[in-house]
């Protein structure tokens, strides 16, 4: 057997695996822990972020990768390279706390560009459980990018899910920062925010971005 089609046996493994805790998990919250009420536990679900390490926590870098945005537009690692820090927001279409913080990201995206900070989403579930695209949900996500205002890309994860990086996550939305040399930054937040503790979340990991 190929090196490549066993590479791919384990990634689709760990994705169904990964994606069946995902969704238990879908909430609001402090780093790693929960913040007021989640959507997980208005459906009488936990959100469970005691499993395996989140996307940002398993390595240092991304590595390269090419990835295409719900608009078919194409997306490489090159693309932090314009900015001090990214911050990096993984959703799924289905999470009510996921969508509801789109504005406020939007938001800030608008106002910290001029400081060097950029925003970009990734929409977990537009693959299915072989890595290809679900164009169903990626409508979906065009119209909740529409609903919601939402000008920064929305990506599609490629079939190594960004090297396998984010095949740890098992609650969303979970969000990590990039450096302009592509390197994880900083915390792992899982959970939505406001629009004031982002500001204040973001200004920080700036400053450890900018060395």
């Amino acid at each position: 057997m190929k090196k490549s089609t066993v590479k791919k046996m384990t990634l689709l493994l760990l994705f169904s695996f990964c994606w069946m805790i995902l969704l238990n998990g879908c909430g609001s919250g402090e780093k790693n822990s929960p913040r007021n009420q989640s959507a997980s536990e208005e459906d009488g679900k936990e959100a469970d972020n005691s499993g395996e390490k989140a996307a940002s926590e398993t390595e240092e870098t991304l590595g390269e990768f090419s990835v295409k945005d719900i608009e078919g537009n194409t997306y490489t690692q090159e693309m932090f390279a314009d900015y001090d820090l990214t911050m990096v927001n993984v959703f799924t279409t289905w999470c009510s706390p996921c969508v509801s913080e789109i504005p406020d990201l939007e938001k800030l995206h608008n106002e910290m560009e001029e400081q060097g900070v950029n925003v970009v989403g990734i929409v977990l579930d537009a693959v299915d459980a072989f890595g290809k695209a679900d164009e169903e949900v990626v409508e979906t996500a065009k119209l909740l990018a529409e609903k919601t205002g939402a000008a920064y890309p929305f990506l599609i994860p490629d079939e190594g899910y960004l090297n396998g990086r984010l095949l740890g996550i098992n609650a969303v939305p979970e969000t990590f920062f990039v450096d302009k040399e592509g390197n994880i930054t900083g915390e792992t937040y899982s959970g939505s925010r406001s629009l004031e503790d982002w500001k204040t979340i973001v200004e920080t990991e700036l400053k450890g971005a900018v060395k």
